[in-house]
């Protein structure tokens, strides 16, 4: 009878799941072959390389490529990165805790076209950090913060916008050590830093990787912090690929650069999981 429960079970799933495998592996499926010269949007369709060799050489895509590898890789991060302090302080008991929860999670429900369009006005030439410096006598003259060249107002932006996201999987994953294992670390002699990398780093990575990955992976195809906050001499690759299509019409070439979107969610996603699952996994004594 087992068997037969699993079977109903996968026939329930497959009308949802089948759906959605159905939709994004044609979808896929589509772009790639695309990207080779099929399912042409005009002219004639005809396998071809010319695309890609295309591409694959063109300066504008390699710094595009670099910028945005960057970017996300720094902005998911710093989202995890800050998210564990706040995790462990939001373990302790405290008074108002679920307030500051509330005002943490805020970005969630903030759309990113409209968090970029407020963040912009604020880092301004005329916005309200440089009013503030201006009235406080710290600068004579306005900074020139807006669309700096290195990314930061788009990496700043990526931190805001996900660090709810990674607070939320971290904060689970801390809360869910149970004081005991935390207090027989401190019997064998384990400082406070000493727990910290033997018992709870090691306990929360499961989390952490989970987050890098889906962060990392949302950043590598986001179009709008880079279109609004990023510079205006580099493209980022969601950038380019909306710019080669819709602006120039050449639909080929932008396939490329969305497969070449997946192919860099995938290397990123492997080596996250590369070099954290191994961490996770370590054994020693508590010193």
């Amino acid at each position: 009878m087992n068997w037969k429960n699993e079977v109903k079970a996968w026939l329930l799933m497959s009308t949802g799941l089948g759906t959605i495998l159905l939709l994004m592996g044609s979808t896929f499926y589509v772009v790639i072959t695309q990207s080779f010269g099929l399912f042409n949007m005009t002219g004639e369709s005809e396998f071809s390389l010319a695309f890609w060799a295309n591409i694959i050489g063109d300066s504008v895509l390699l710094s595009a490529l670099y910028y945005t590898v960057k970017v996300s890789v720094l902005g998911a991060f710093g989202a995890v990165l800050l998210s564990y302090p706040i995790a462990l302080w939001l373990r302790q008991p405290m008074y108002g805790k679920e307030v500051v929860i509330g005002v943490l999670r805020a970005p969630m429900f903030i759309p990113g076209l409209v968090a970029a369009f407020l963040f912009v006005n604020i880092i301004a030439y005329h916005g309200v950090i440089n009013s503030l410096l201006q009235l406080l006598g710290i600068t004579d003259s306005p900074l020139r913060m807006q669309n700096d060249d290195f990314g930061w107002g788009v990496i700043i932006l990526q931190i805001w916008k996900n660090l709810p996201f990674a607070l939320i999987l971290v904060s689970g994953a801390v809360n869910s050590i149970r004081d005991e294992i935390l207090d027989a670390a401190s019997n064998f002699g384990a400082n406070r830093w000493r727990r910290f990398v033997d018992v709870v780093f090691p306990l929360t990575l499961p989390a952490v990787q989970v987050s890098l990955i889906l962060i990392f992976i949302g950043a590598v195809g986001d179009f709008a912090f880079f279109s609004v906050a990023g510079p205006r001499n580099t493209y980022s690759l969601a950038r380019l690929m909306q710019a080669t299509a819709m602006e120039y019409g050449e639909w080929n070439n932008s396939a490329v650069i969305a497969v070449i979107i997946m192919l860099i969610s995938a290397i990123g996603t492997l080596l996250i999981a590369t070099v954290l699952t191994p961490l996770a996994t370590k054994k020693g004594e508590v010193k």
